[in-house]
């Protein structure tokens, strides 16, 4: 990407990186803009800490940004053994639906059954062992077990449902689509998050809009301990500053080893796998999942879904064990698995490359598991403790695991650590705080419908229900900001001139990347094209003072990293991959 200045003063980032150089001292620098780096940062920042937040690419670019798009209690893990982890992933997943109900919502999470008891000798060994030897499917009486048991954990007073065990009959009549070898299925709830990467910018607004005391930035790396403290380069200048404080927190997921590197303390807390995805235009298969998640295990042992979202399917995961200097692609092979696996379940579907639109990688921030097969690591966090190399009195708390769904109380542990070096006490708890956009969200259909209406003010109301979906009731500023100039995009109807100006001047945009991947929805769907790309550069330059060549220059680095990371072949007409 060129290293270009905007010159506006409408460039948050610049204006941020600024302010932290002009005062670069504080009471806990966080090293990671992900989202367990972004939930310590809101914590810490309703605490009246002085923090500063660094993260080397945008906010919530890597490993945060390539979730299944789930929030859920881990039934999987019941298995592991990992009660602790369980009750607290349930408990949070619970909470995440009524603090978040903008972008977290039930699932029905259907898992197909094609034995009865299968598995049951086996299973014993697994928990005991934590290893697989020859895998056995999990039949319908093991699955019963399980199911029980997540139920005792996850039904918070009778607010989420209990499972549903049905036979083949009434599977077939719901679904009909699904393989007819099918015995059973069982139907439980967990929840869906349909924009993971909004969710973690309206926390991280949360902490911002805590006070000065918190400041943020992103583009702004840590590249090592300088003679005045944590070394940071801005990447878009080069301009490299030190800055100070009692302790770091080092929340750059997968990434922790190699940041301890950097920071002069060599570390081996990591052992990520690689989880991809694939997001499909099959109106069939989306039509055969009934709304509902597919969730089931495949015959080489490892947990797959195919989920319905923003009227495409997106198809996963892999389990692979990953290298963190190489970057993370979604693989051919990986691609021929996840049609095998459709195949499995819905026989009479095709499926094909043609439909991919999308494909994303990421590397889940596991604990080094040496021989442990990937299934069975620790899906729990912890936090490791050192001196700074180099900086007496500087303590680095290195986070090392964590998951989006626990990622406020999470939050709320890293923190607590903080506050203890500190010799600092909590002043009050994110437990129940309404998150960003939730904040005042109408519950009912008929609020929804008065909400829209107070704000439409003239304008359509249906284009003012869609922002109030996209961005919960923060769209009321956003609304307010558009005027008469405000018009449909039009190679991107559904956004609008002054919805994208909104979102560079408001939300720390540096690059044209930024709006396709994490502003907006517009890449996964598959609804990118060569004229989207230009006239997104054309609004975003406007903001950002980019010339032409830079206009241009961002257009073809968005091109190469769409058709590099995600498998996204552009062209002058055509919006699909």
């Amino acid at each position: 990407m060129s290293e270009v200045t905007p010159t506006t003063p409408e460039s948050r980032t610049r204006d941020a990186v600024q302010a932290i150089a002009a005062d670069p001292s504080a009471d806990v620098i966080i090293v990671g803009g992900g989202i367990n780096g972004i939930a310590t940062f809101r914590d810490l920042a309703l605490q009246g800490v002085k923090v500063i937040l660094v993260e080397r690419d945008d906010f919530v670019a890597g490993a945060s940004s390539a979730s299944s798009h789930m929030i859920h209690g881990g039934i999987r893990y019941l298995e592991n053994g990992e009660f602790r982890l369980v009750r607290e992933s349930v408990v949070e997943r619970n909470a995440l639906v009524k603090t978040a109900p903008h972008y977290v919502r039930p699932l029905p999470t259907t898992v197909p059954i094609f034995s009865t008891f299968s598995g049951i000798l086996s299973a014993p060994l697994r928990f005991l062992t934590h290893k697989q030897g020859k895998h056995t499917e999990r039949g319908a009486l093991l699955i019963k077990v399980g199911l029980v048991i997540y139920d005792f954990f996850s039904r918070d007073g009778g607010a989420v449902p209990r499972h549903r065990f049905h036979g083949r009959a009434r599977t077939l009549s719901e679904l009909p689509a699904l393989n007819d070898r099918v015995k059973y299925t069982a139907t439980y709830f967990d929840a869906s998050m349909h924009d993971p990467e909004r969710l973690a910018l309206d926390v991280l607004y949360d902490g911002l809009d805590a006070g000065d005391n918190a400041r943020a930035a992103n583009y702004l790396e840590a590249v090592g301990m300088g003679e005045g403290g944590l070394r940071v380069r801005d990447r878009v200048s080069g301009e490299e500053f030190d800055l100070t404080a009692p302790v770091i927190v080092n929340a750059s997921g997968p990434w922790t080893d190699l940041t301890n590197e950097q920071l002069g303390k060599p570390t081996t807390f990591m052992g990520g796998t690689k989880g991809s995805h694939i997001v499909l235009d099959n109106p069939e298969l989306l039509e055969a999942t009934g709304g509902r998640e597919i969730f089931f295990e495949h015959e080489d042992g490892r947990i797959v879904l195919i989920y319905p979202l923003k009227g495409r399917v997106m198809v996963g995961t892999t389990d692979l064990d990953h290298d963190m200097r190489e970057p993370a692609v979604c693989t051919e092979e990986e691609v021929d698995y996840f049609f095998d696996l459709v195949g499995h379940v819905f026989p009479d579907i095709r499926v094909d490359r043609e439909q991919i639109v999308y494909r994303f990688s990421g590397v889940r921030p596991l604990p080094r598991h040496d021989d442990t097969q990937p299934g069975f690591v620790s899906r729990d966090y912890r936090i490791e403790e050192a001196p700074a190399a180099g900086r007496p009195g500087t303590t680095v708390l290195s986070l090392v695991g964590g998951k989006w769904t626990t990622f406020r109380a999470l939050g709320e542990q890293l923190s607590d650590r903080v506050l203890e070096h500190l010799g600092r006490s909590r002043t009050r708890s994110t437990q129940g705080l309404m998150i960003g956009g939730a904040l005042g969200y109408p519950r009912t259909q008929r609020a929804r419908s008065a909400w829209v209406s107070d704000h439409a003010d003239g304008r359509d109301h249906a284009r003012i229900d869609q922002l109030l979906e996209r961005y919960g009731t923060r769209a009321a500023a956003l609304i307010e900001s558009l005027d008469d100039s405000d018009a449909p995009l039009a190679s991107l109807p559904d956004y609008s001139t002054g919805e994208i100006r909104y979102l560079v001047e408001t939300e720390y945009v540096v690059h044209l990347i930024d709006v396709l991947l994490r502003r907006t929805s517009v890449a996964f769907v598959g609804k990118t094209s060569l004229p989207a790309l230009r006239e997104l550069a054309d609004v975003a330059g406007d903001v950002l003072g980019w010339d032409a060549a830079t206009r241009d220059e961002e257009v073809a680095e968005t091109a190469r990293i769409l058709r590099e990371r995600h498998g996204v072949e552009l062209s002058e007409d055509s919006v699909l991959a």
